[in-house]
């Protein structure tokens, strides 16, 4: 296997790259592989937290995004550990519904929310570095799943809640011991160590390894790779 390059850490570099809308695909590339469905972003929204500097004293970064499909997803690097961290993400996703609906809107604008957390710290236990929560309505005596009749462009479709509702994916990195072998497992590598393999096919992984080569390299090589 060829050697692997290091590069600068993903909660600093993910935002300096997407900064730039010609980078968008290399979160494209992360969400492809972790949602298991094509994504497409559209826009980077207003965030909280800008971290610009690699040593700013910010103990998480936060990227708020929209897909092709209009739906909301916010991407958390979270550093340190916090109290009360699955409450703040529950009122993170909450505030981001109320923000994109406008007063008087009917209800069908609500849109999906996909919360996914790069967790730095020890979050529990668990013997696994990937958790995804979803909702689903279960018979209590049956053990069914609910689909609920809805209305849409004059016809009458059945859907399941969890379309509707938000997903949560917790990324434990520091749990994360094993020989990466699928696209899921290189980006979880590169989120933990730094490295990019040359020979990468993962979605966004390529693209950003070229990325970073450009912002390794000294002003006088820029100006020449330029």
């Amino acid at each position: 296997m060829e050697t692997m390059d290091r590069y600068i850490r993903f909660d600093w570099a993910i935002k300096r790259l997407l900064r730039q809308k010609a980078n968008f695909g290399v979160l494209e590339g992360l969400l492809t592989v972790l949602l298991n469905e094509e994504v497409k972003i559209v826009e980077i929204l207003e965030s909280e937290n800008n971290q610009l500097t690699a040593d700013d004293k910010f103990n998480r970064a936060d990227i708020k995004a929209k897909n092709s499909k209009g739906e909301i997803i916010i991407v958390e690097i979270q550093n340190t550990r916090e109290l009360y961290y699955l409450e703040r993400i529950l009122y993170g996703v909450a505030k981001a519904i109320t923000e994109h609906i406008s007063l008087g809107e009917r209800y069908y604008e609500v849109k999906k929310i996909y919360s996914v957390s790069i967790l730095y710290f020890d979050i529990g236990r668990g013997e696994d570095y990937l958790y995804h929560g979803q909702n689903t309505f279960l018979g209590v005596h049956t053990g069914d799943q609910l689909l609920v009749t809805t209305k849409e462009r004059d016809a009458i479709v059945t859907k399941l809640p969890a379309e509707v509702f938000p997903e949560y994916f917790l990324i434990r990195v520091n749990e994360f011991d094993k020989a990466a072998v699928t696209p899921l497992e290189e980006w979880i590598e590169y989120l933990k160590t730094g490295r990019i393999r040359p020979d990468t096919v993962a979605p966004g992984l390529a693209e950003a390894r070229q990325k970073l080569i450009y912002y390794n390299m000294t002003a006088e090589e820029r100006h020449a790779y330029d």
